[in-house]
């Protein structure tokens, strides 16, 4: 997919850039370029590859930090909700902004 002066152009528009006519040439060339790589990236036959985490793990075993998922804090809702204007069965109550 090769982009023309026109989709620079346009693009440009869309980003609110006013770009020179030697800008415009040159990023033409850079898109273009940058376009072509995703096309051999795209021909690549991926099946059966698996999604690696982390891209050290291609060369090397990693084990992941995980920490265990315990709850460290109390509830303290009531503590929270006592500088609050108005609070119903522990929500806060807010002015209705939406007709």
């Amino acid at each position: 997919m090769a982009l023309t002066p026109q989709d620079v152009s346009r693009i440009a528009n869309l980003a609110r850039l006013e770009l020179h006519e030697a800008e415009s040439a040159a990023l033409l060339g850079q898109l273009n370029g940058f376009f072509s790589i995703v096309e051999q990236m795209s021909a690549v036959d991926t099946s059966g590859v698996e999604p690696l985490y982390t891209p050290l793990s291609a060369v090397q075993e990693v084990s992941l930090r995980l920490r265990e998922d315990l709850v460290t804090e109390t509830n303290q809702r009531e503590l929270n909700q006592r500088s609050a204007p108005a609070v119903e069965d522990g929500l806060f109550l807010v002015p209705k902004v939406i007709e």
